[in-house]
């Protein structure tokens, strides 16, 4: 992978080094964007129990009405966005292949874990209730989480998938991960009983050649923007890192992101800016010219577009 394609991915480790799988629990209420576009070098599970949610991996479109899996392979482009003002559940099961690696050199290693860690086989994209490995999967699914300590004290829950399942509500947005020995080695055994399952029902692709350029150039413009925020940055600096016209370049970022460059690039210092308010005593004007705002007017009316609040305000609220 080259530096662009590495910079941008996410940063923040899915467990720990020892140790890298984590479970991610989200529940909102509400439209709108549930998980930004992201990508990361491991292998996402995910778990829609309720709501109406729209997928994107890789510039394609996935409505979601019902309860489902999907996967998510390694470096695939993805977002999550939540389609009504209705409670919506979506958890996650993260873990890098090499956390199932055997030291013996079987037929499984061989055929199945090299393959997956080389990217020369892919997960399968959905799987539905109709399906026959759904009910093993989900049993698996639930195994892992209740390993991760997701287990309910109380019949007290706003969810039918909870109240059926013994999963507790967690924090919005949450993750957990553990360093229990037990809890571990249930888990890898049923992410291996999961690979198991995929096999048996011949639900492994192999890596199509034809990678999509399209994908590709927007990692690259998403990496530059992340790298060069705090600098003046135009339109034409953005498509000319893929050897794009501009009057395209913007069509495909918006079709790809969802917005144009210009409001990702005005979001993401804004974004960097609440963080500095948050972690810093820095003066707003030295937030404004750190996150690339030349103009103290043009900073103060983004961040209230984005925040609806003063910076001031912001750093306030965010100190009770």
């Amino acid at each position: 992978m080259d530096k662009q394609s590495s910079v941008l991915k996410e940063i923040r480790p899915h467990g720990t080094k020892s140790f890298p799988c984590a479970i991610y629990r989200t529940h909102s209420i509400g439209k709108g964007v549930l998980v930004k576009h992201h990508w990361h070098d491991e292998i996402e599970l995910l778990y829609f129990s309720n709501g109406d949610f729209r997928l994107e991996i890789n510039m394609e479109s996935f409505p979601i009405r019902s309860e489902c899996f999907y996967f998510i392979n390694p470096g695939e482009l993805h977002s999550i966005t939540t389609e009504t003002s209705d409670v919506h559940w979506e958890d996650a099961v993260v873990f890098s292949p090499d956390i199932l690696n055997l030291d013996s050199y079987d037929e499984a290693q061989v055929h199945l874990m090299k393959p997956i860690r080389n990217g020369k086989l892919l997960f399968p994209r959905c799987i539905t209730p109709d399906h026959p490995a759904f009910a093993p999967i989900r049993n698996t699914f639930l195994d892992i989480m209740r390993a991760f300590g997701q287990i309910v004290n109380d019949t007290d829950t706003g969810s039918d998938t909870a109240k059926n399942t013994g999963l507790c509500l967690p924090p919005s947005d949450s993750s957990l991960v553990t360093d229990d020995l037990t809890s571990q080695l249930y888990i890898k055994s049923s992410l291996l009983y999961l690979l198991a399952t995929l096999s048996r029902h011949g639900l492994f692709m192999p890596t199509e050649k034809n990678l999509d350029k399209r994908v590709e150039s927007i990692k690259t413009v998403l990496t530059y923007i992340k790298e060069n925020y705090q600098d003046k940055i135009y339109i034409a600096d953005l498509a000319g890192q893929v050897n794009l016209n501009e009057q395209y370049f913007c069509r495909l970022f918006k079709k790809a992101i969802g917005c144009s460059p210009i409001e990702y690039l005005n979001e993401y210092r804004i974004k960097q800016a609440k963080r500095l308010l948050e972690e810093t005593d820095l003066p707003v004007m030295e937030v404004c010219l750190e996150c690339g705002y030349n103009n103290l007017g043009n900073f103060l009316r983004e961040f209230r577009k984005y925040t609806n609040t003063t910076p001031l305000q912001y750093r306030k609220h965010s100190e009770e």
